[in-house]
């Protein structure tokens, strides 16, 4: 059966990277168009761009453009979906058809996955995963994050679950699953914008070569699927869980009581958070993703040196 070409793109660094042999981290394009506002989102894109560079690896910016699948961005490219307020929000379930319209699209956790798994790329920052919204058990509102991580071969590299989100049955549910959810240097899983939920992770490892084994070794054995890492936020830029909590519930009751549901949760949560916290959430964002770029880029170069060292 005939199926039509993969129509990717990869900017010219990303090309290069590839075929040369050199680390390569994949970063999500939802937080350009959907995470903040302008001009914050551009600004940030870029300087998690530069941590990546100045970590030792290649970073990539996903995106759909015009029906083509972007791995890596150029400068003009990041601005124009910066200013853009129309841009899809692209997931699992959206993404073919994006393409296949010639649209143009921004990519989620699950998405910036498949496309980073046709790319060659196997780790990726972001922000926070998508999970279980709290009160799921009457809207069944479940990110495809988490499906996406118990079949997409890619270390994800993230502050833990979104605060908005219901944690504990976020982690039952990446168990259920059989995903790998790893603490990077701690024992509690971080919550978005404090460095702990009040769960433990059910694994802690404290270094990227550790990781890396493990993302091998799960190759190895056949297992679909990728790795979570829970990076915890910066000590410097957290907001203590307590002093969230109210003002999320408040957020989400304002959600509730104007019929906001599906996509559109998330972005208006983020948005009334700024506001609430008085920009403090944002600060707190910008600094969880530029340490997760760190770290992601460490895990890929201990990939490639863990490969070499295999014999034969």
């Amino acid at each position: 059966m005939n199926q039509p070409p993969l129509p990717l793109r990869f900017a010219p660094a990303v090309r290069e990277a590839i075929e040369g042999g050199a680390p390569v981290v994949a970063l999500e394009s939802t937080i350009i168009t959907h995470g903040m506002p302008w001009p914050e989102n551009v600004e940030t894109a870029r300087r998690v761009e530069a941590e990546v560079r100045a970590a030792g690896a290649v970073p990539a910016t996903i995106a759909v453009l015009e029906g083509a699948l972007c791995i890596g961005l150029e400068d003009q490219a990041l601005e124009r979906l910066g200013r853009s307020e129309k841009t899809a929000k692209l997931s699992r379930a959206d993404l073919a058809a994006c393409i296949a319209r010639g649209a143009t699209g921004a990519t989620t956790v699950a998405a910036t996955m498949i496309a980073a798994r046709l790319a060659g790329i196997r780790t990726f920052a972001t922000g926070g995963i998508g999970g279980v919204h709290r009160g799921a058990e009457k809207s069944f509102d479940i990110s495809a994050d988490l499906h996406e991580l118990a079949q997409t071969p890619v270390t994800v590299v993230a502050a833990g679950a979104k605060a908005i989100l219901d944690i504990p049955k976020t982690l039952e549910v990446l168990e259920t699953l059989g995903v790998p959810v790893i603490a990077f240097g701690q024992d509690d899983f971080p919550a978005f914008w404090s460095r702990s939920a009040g769960v433990k992770a059910p694994l802690r490892m404290d270094s990227p070569e550790e990781i890396a084994r493990a993302h091998l070794m799960r190759e190895a054995l056949g297992i679909p699927g990728g790795q979570l890492v829970a990076n915890p936020i910066p000590p410097e830029a957290e907001i203590p869980a307590a002093a969230l909590a109210p003002l999320i519930a408040q957020a989400q009751e304002e959600a509730e009581a104007a019929g906001i549901g599906a996509k559109e949760v998330t972005p208006f949560l983020l948005a009334r958070l700024f506001e609430l916290t008085e920009g403090a959430s944002l600060r707190a964002n910008i600094a969880l993703v530029r340490a997760n770029a760190r770290l992601a880029a460490r895990i890929a170069a201990a990939l490639i040196r863990a490969e070499a060292e295999i014999p034969g």
